[in-house]
Order: structure tokens, then C-alpha cells, then sequence
């Protein structure tokens, strides 16, 4: 039975997808059997693990309007044993088509459950907002993953994502806790960042994961190549920052039978062109 993980925060630009793709990666590298949910209508996701989302024959706006089967929508990844249920732009109309669906808000959890069998992890990439597409995903998942930026106006907003998750869970999905917050775009030598990191801190306490990403410039450059870190860059810290978060998240879920990595050289893929 697997656990499905929503990866949200209405902020953008703090993380989500490259959080998604790489914690995603790693999970399945280490052994577990993974699916990636892209329910953001820009299809970054999509893109950033290398398919083109013009190409796609089935996409995630497929399933949710009930054109096809979840099965029949999930394609292979680059990396072995990590699928995605893949987006593109048409996804931005499914808001409009589901307000007509009786219990809109569950259509998502309905498309999973035939697939919790499938897989150990199914996360959820969500997008920048918490409209119904969101809110699909927190009705589905059993946990949030939020990932933060490590800067001030990263706390704006906290306090709406925190009551949509407590709505979400008082009228929608009582099981709904949060996974953990992560900390993102990290840089401990500014005052402001440690002053950040010590509210977040304080106001999620042991939720807070111990390991952070630092900013670094082949997480950003990794997604224009169509390829998680590990295959792109497997000894930048990037890499090395994402493959111990995997390891804190497996361990916090008592996940501890996963695959060591010891040498990160050896997930790069053959592929990989890029003069790093």
C-alpha cells in the first residue's frame, strides 16, 4: 500500500518541482517503486524529467475528465522504477469542466486509489495556488510536503496554506497530516535566512527536515536537459542535498530497507551531454 505525498505551497518559485522530480528520483534509486503526479497545468514537472508535453497522447486532464483510465494516462521515466502520470496546458480547463462533477473535490482520490497497490510513493507535483486542482491533491493525499524558501516573504501566505490544509482536513480529509517542511534555496551565511529558518522553525518545530537545499546553479539547470540531478550532475551539492533528504524522509516514514547509495557517479545517465 503506497503513500501518496502532495507537494504544495501556494508561493511559486520555492521549489515544488524540483523538490517533486529529485526526491521522487532518489526514492526510486534507493529501491522503491514511485509515480509523480503532475496536476499543475504548466507541466514543469512534465518537461523537467525529459517528455515533451506537445507529445502527449494522455495526460493527467485525460484522467480527471474521465476520457481514460489513471493506468492508461502513466508513462516510464529516464530513471528505473520512477513513473509519471504527465500534464500539459490542457489541464488549465479541468477546473472549469469539474465544477459540474459531484464531489469535485474528490476526483483525484478516486483516479489514485486502483494505483496505491502499484507503487511505495506517489507524489503529488501542485501548483502555485489553492484552487481546486490543490485541492484535489490534499483530499488525495495522505501527507503535505511543504517546501519553503529561506527568505522573508516565503512566510507570507503561511498562515492561508495552514487553514486551507486544517479546512482541508476538517471537511475533506481527516487523515491529511503535514509530512514536513523543507527548507529550500538555502543560504546559512545571511542574518535574514538564519532569522527565517528560526521562525519556521519555531512554528513547525520537528517537522522542520534537518537536511536543506542549498541554491545551486545545476538544480537549475538540470530541468532544460530533461533530467533529475542524480543523472545530470550526481556530485554537485545539489545532488548530494537531495539524496540526503531522501534519506531523512525514508527514515522518518520507517522506510529504513531502502538501497544505500554510495557512489552517486554511477546514476548518471549515458545520455547526459552536458559539459559539467
Amino acid at each position: 500500500m503506497s503513500k501518496i505525498i502532495a507537494v504544495a505551497n501556494q508561493k511559486g518559485g520555492v521549489g515544488k518541482t524540483t523538490t517533486c522530480i529529485n526526491l521522487s528520483s532518489f526514492v526510486a534509486a534507493m529501491g522503491k517503486r514511485t509515480l509523480m503526479v503532475d496536476i499543475d497545468p504548466q507541466g514543469n514537472c512534465t518537461s523537467g524529467i525529459g517528455l515533451n508535453k506537445r507529445d502527449l497522447k494522455q495526460s493527467v486532464y485525460n484522467v480527471l475528465v474521465g476520457d481514460c483510465s489513471a493506468r492508461d494516462a502513466i508513462v516510464p521515466t529516464c530513471v528505473k522504477g520512477m513513473d509519471i502520470m504527465p500534464s500539459n496546458i490542457d489541464l488549465a480547463g479541468a477546473e472549469i469542466e469539474l465544477i459540474k462533477v459531484p464531489s469535485r473535490e474528490k476526483v483525484l482520490r478516486k483516479t489514485l486509489q486502483p494505483l496505491k497497490n502499484k507503487y511505495d510513493y506517489i507524489f503529488i507535483d501542485c501548483p502555485p495556488s489553492l484552487a481546486l486542482l490543490t485541492v484535489n491533491a490534499l483530499t488525495a493525499a495522505d501527507s503535505i510536503l511543504i517546501p519553503i524558501q529561506g527568505e522573508f516573504f516565503a512566510l507570507e501566505g503561511l498562515s492561508q496554506l495552514m487553514n486551507t490544509i486544517r479546512l482541508a482536513k476538517k471537511h475533506l480529509n481527516p487523515t491529511l497530516e503535514v509530512e514536513g517542511v523543507l527548507l529550500t534555496m538555502y543560504d546559512g551565511r545571511s542574518n535574514l535566512v538564519s532569522s527565517v529558518t528560526a521562525e519556521i522553525i519555531k512554528y513547525f518545530g520537528k517537522s522542520v527536515y534537518t537536511h536543506r537545499i542549498p541554491r545551486n546553479v545545476k538544480l537549475g539547470e538540470a530541468p532544460s536537459y530533461g533530467m533529475p540531478i542524480m543523472q545530470f550532475e550526481p556530485r554537485c551539492t545539489g545532488s548530494i542535498a537531495y539524496k540526503a533528504f531522501a534519506e531523512e524522509f525514508l527514515d522518518r516514514n520507517n522506510d529504513t530497507d531502502y538501497k544505500k547509495i554510495t557512489n552517486l557517479s554511477s546514476l548518471r545517465r549515458r545520455d547526459n551531454k552536458s559539459n559539467v
